[in-house]
């Protein structure tokens, strides 16, 4: 598989260092971007080919994976972008892996479109960021129907993580990756207002932060994002809060969409899509305290001048 030709479809913040990481494998590289300016930045400084067009990567493509901000973008690329072009020029006996997070009914109804022209569909959403797709340390939760597709494509996934968890059929991934990003964003949450309350009591945040991290109340948040980019105003983690609000609603609407009633996971969906309203989709997830600070007219901490 060293050699297996792939075509990149979304050269963002992620999928810029996981294609970088396949190319560096050796893996014969085509790529494509709707900036073409940043298209051509990664073929310059990587062992890449940009694409002429989607037919183009289809035709010259055994494996194509794609890493969109929504499902609907990726839906549209295979289906609607250049009249089908994408799905109509991939070979019998492709693979299709979508690391996109998004919504998992929509991926079974794009792996059944594919499946007519003998491609198969794999969804194996990330975790880790952009540190673990810079360092080839991303976590993937994958769903699929075809397993010998799924075995076919394993040494494409080991460039790109260390740690695969098959996690059920088609869209399963997508599921998972939903419902994980919903009990982290609502962590993350939970940690924000104990900072705003804490702080308006009396409380040193920066303790809160380390007490927090030393008994029950710790999480991915507490441990990771508090001091680094909350209390530091850095606000830096390239996953920006637009992002955030749309796995989470993906995670309550799936609820809905199966029919099970989930108080908690329909307020978090209505809390985290207020706060990108207040302050804007493409902050980073981090700089929503901004809204809990507005609610309340204070400040956890003090800007950074």
């Amino acid at each position: 598989m060293a050699d297996t030709r792939i075509g990149f479809i979304g050269i963002g913040a992620m999928g810029s260092r996981m294609a970088a990481n396949l190319a560096r494998a050796g893996h014969p590289l085509i790529v494509r971007d709707s900036d073409r300016a940043k298209q051509e930045r990664f073929v310059q400084n990587h062992q890449a080919r940009a694409a002429t067009s989607l037919a183009d990567l289809g035709r010259n493509s055994e494996v194509v994976i794609t890493m969109l901000p929504t499902g609907p973008m990726v839906r549209e690329v295979f289906l609607q972008e250049e009249n089908g072009a994408l799905a109509q020029s991939l070979a019998s006996g492709s693979v299709v892996i979508d690391m996109t997070s998004s919504e998992p009914m929509g991926t079974r109804d794009l792996a059944a479109v594919l499946a007519r022209r003998g491609v198969a569909l794999i969804d194996a959403p990330v975790s880790g960021g952009v540190t673990g797709a810079a360092q080839g340390r991303l976590v993937m939760m994958v769903g699929a129907d075809d397993r010998a597709a799924l075995d076919r494509v394993r040494p494409v996934l080991a460039v790109l993580g260390h740690r695969v968890f098959e996690v059920g059929g088609t869209g399963c991934g997508h599921a998972m990756k939903a419902l994980n990003n919903y009990v982290s964003g609502t962590g993350f949450m939970a940690a924000v207002e104990a900072l705003v309350i804490g702080r308006s009591f009396g409380l040193d945040p920066a303790v809160m932060v380390d007490v927090l991290n030393e008994s029950t109340g710790r999480n991915f948040a507490t441990a990771n994002t508090l001091k680094q980019e909350v209390l530091s105003r850095a606000f830096g983690t390239e996953f920006v809060l637009g992002l955030l609000a749309k796995d989470v609603k993906i995670a309550a609407d799936l609820a809905e969409d199966i029919r099970i009633n989930a108080p908690l996971v329909r307020a978090s969906r209505d809390l985290i899509q207020r706060a990108r309203e207040c302050i804007g989709g493409e902050a980073d997830h981090t700089a929503a305290v901004k809204y809990w600070e507005k609610l309340n007219g204070m400040m956890v901490t003090p800007e950074k001048t």
